[in-house]
C-alpha cells in the first residue's frame, strides 16, 4: 500500500457516512473510520481542494439473486455523522445507487473543479466506495483509496476490495500518508 503522488488538483469523495448506516455492524470500529474520514477533510479543506459528502438514500430498482436486507429508513437515516462537520463549500451528492456517479452530478462537478484524481473514503467497502472507485477510474480520474477511512458490513468483502480489486484502479494507502503527501505538495 503506497501512494505515490496526489495530482494538484485532487477532490475527496466522502461516501454514506451517515446516521443510519454508521449504526449498522461493520468490520471495522466506525469510530476509527470516522475519526480517519475527518483527518483527510480537516486536510483537503485546509488546502481548499474540493470535497464532496455523498449520502444514499434508496437503493437502484431490479431483482437479485442475493435478497436486498430490510432496513428501516428512519428519520434522520440519510443524515451526514455530525463529526464531518459539513462545510457550505463542501459539495453534496445524493446516490440512489451503489456509486455516485450514476444519475448524479459527481462527474460534472469534479470537471467543472479541475479535478483530475479523487481520493476516497467511506463505507461500505465492498459496495458504494468501490463502485465508485471503478466508475472514476473508467472516467480517466486517478484514484487513491484511504483504506483506514473505510469499513465494510462484511470483513471478507473489504478484504477482497482492498487486496484484489482497488490496485487494479489506484492507488491505496492509510489517511495519514494521504495528509502527509497532500500537504506536502504546494498549494494549488
Amino acid at each position: 500500500m503506497t501512494i505515490s503522488a496526489l495530482d494538484t488538483k485532487t477532490a475527496l469523495l466522502v461516501i454514506d457516512l451517515q446516521k443510519g448506516i454508521v449504526g449498522l455492524p461493520t468490520a471495522h470500529p466506525i469510530a476509527g473510520v470516522v475519526a480517519n474520514a475527518v483527518k483527510l477533510l480537516e486536510a483537503f479543506r485546509r488546502r481548499s481542494l474540493p470535497v464532496v459528502m455523498i449520502n444514499a438514500d434508496g437503493g437502484a430498482p431490479g431483482r437479485t439473486e442475493q435478497a436486498r436486507p430490510r432496513v428501516e429508513m428512519a428519520a434522520g437515516w440519510t443524515e451526514l455523522v455530525p463529526e464531518l462537520d459539513r462545510q457550505p463549500g463542501d459539495h453534496a451528492v445524493t446516490k440512489r445507487t451503489w456509486g455516485a456517479f450514476t444519475n448524479t452530478d459527481l462527474e460534472h462537478y469534479l470537471k467543472e473543479a479541475g479535478a483530475t484524481q479523487v481520493v476516497i473514503a467511506g463505507v461500505a467497502t465492498g459496495i458504494g466506495v468501490e463502485s465508485t472507485a471503478r466508475h472514476a477510474y473508467e472516467l480517466g480520474f486517478n484514484v487513491a483509496l484511504a483504506v483506514d477511512a473505510m469499513t465494510d458490513l462484511s470483513a471478507e468483502a473489504h478484504d477482497r476490495s482492498v487486496r484484489l480489486i482497488f490496485p487494479r484502479l489506484g492507488e491505496t494507502g492509510t489517511s495519514q500518508e494521504i495528509v502527509d503527501s497532500l500537504l506536502g505538495s504546494s498549494p494549488t
